[in-house]
């Protein structure tokens, strides 16, 4: 039942499987029907994929935290006079040390991401990707988000189709969604002009396309955005992907305020972050896949976003330092077993379904 009816004309959309537009995404945003919306986003999650809830054995490297982009919504990086983290680069031996800390886990996907650091030579991102290789030789390697692509191929002083198709032969195997933030001029201006432009960002994803690489999507909200520049996001996603048809999962990205530039915002609430996944559930119908990443949300709001219209519960993630779970500040070790993972996909009343980095189902 929806207490809002101006949902009723876009329940009438989804039940034609008509795609929503801009105007209909504001509405989402700003109802305050928050169960309807969810309800909607439910339903449309079941038409694409039943019972079924995904999640993946992974492991997070986060090989630098050296980077000279300086957003001002990032707690990550070593800022100089700010009092936040030590920098650091992990060499490529010492991330097979990190492989082969948890070599006892049956991951299936290693995820590598980190700042951007100009004195890193081309041959670095290579050998990062043969170190996983020589560990975990059948991991599926999802590495290097738009912005790191754009350096790497500054680095290798060749254009990015070339440096791509190494990093394929190097095992590069699916690029994460990351460095988009929010795909608005006015956003990027503020927050971090020396990334990528949302035009730019795009760019860098087509290659991908072009590349045979499949990619994932993003969005960070709950800091400056406007609801017009959140949906204008996701329409530039869903145009992107009705050219391309290579993005395989969208993920929101909770902001966390804590040791950032913007620490005097609030951040989003857990409401909020139902409503991002719900949203993106609705308006992205060219995208199979919606995952809720428990590290920024809290599995316990992710459990609830599995009838939100999310379908994917994320990963293991076993070390992560980008964004600290619960406020703890500094502890990289943040995991989540695929037992817990399970239990929680059950008793949302769904059918757990172990996937890859590609979502191939994996059968053990």
């Amino acid at each position: 039942m929806l207490a809002d009816p101006a949902l009723h004309a876009i329940a009438d959309k989804i039940g034609e499987g008509t795609r929503l537009n801009a105007a209909d995404g504001r509405l989402l945003y700003e109802t305050d029907d928050l169960t309807g919306v969810g309800a909607l986003a439910d339903l449309v999650r079941q038409r694409l994929h039943g019972t079924r809830a995904y999640y993946v054995r992974n492991q997070h490297i986060n090989y630098t935290n050296v980077c000279n982009k300086h957003c001002r919504f990032c707690s990550f990086a070593a800022n100089p006079g700010r009092g936040g983290p030590q920098p650091y680069s992990m060499t490529p031996e010492q991330v097979r040390g990190a492989l082969l800390r948890y070599s006892d886990a049956p991951i299936t996907e290693v995820h590598i991401v980190g700042g951007i650091d100009p004195r890193l030579p081309y041959s670095y991102y290579l050998d990062l990707l043969a170190a996983v290789r020589t560990v975990r030789p059948d991991v599926q390697i999802k590495a290097f988000t738009a912005v790191e692509l754009d350096q790497i191929a500054i680095a290798a002083g060749k254009p990015l189709a070339e440096v791509l198709l190494d990093l394929k032969q190097a095992g590069l195997c699916a690029v994460p969604g990351g460095g988009a933030e929010v795909l608005s001029d006015r956003v990027h201006q503020l927050l971090h002009p020396c990334k990528l432009t949302p035009r730019q960002w795009v760019e860098v994803s087509r290659a991908v396309a072009r590349a045979g690489l499949t990619q994932y999507a993003t969005m960070l909200y709950g800091h400056v955005e406007t609801i017009e520049e959140r949906v204008e996001h996701l329409l530039r996603l869903r145009y992107l992907q009705d050219e391309t048809g290579h993005l395989a999962a969208f993920t929101p990205l909770s902001f966390h305020p804590e040791g950032t530039a913007l620490d005097h915002l609030p951040g989003p609430s857990a409401l909020d972050d139902l409503r991002a996944v719900a949203v993106a559930r609705l308006m992205l119908d060219n995208i199979p896949h919606i995952k809720t990443f428990w590290i920024m949300n809290t599995p316990e709001v992710s459990q609830i976003a599995l009838r939100y219209g999310a379908d994917d519960m994320d990963g293991t993630v076993e070390e992560y330092r980008i964004t600290f779970a619960e406020g703890r500040y500094g502890d990289v070790r943040q995991a989540l077993s695929a037992e817990a993972m399970v239990t929680l996909i059950r008793e949302a009343g769904l059918e757990p379904v172990e996937r890859d980095g590609v979502y191939r189902e994996v059968v053990r």
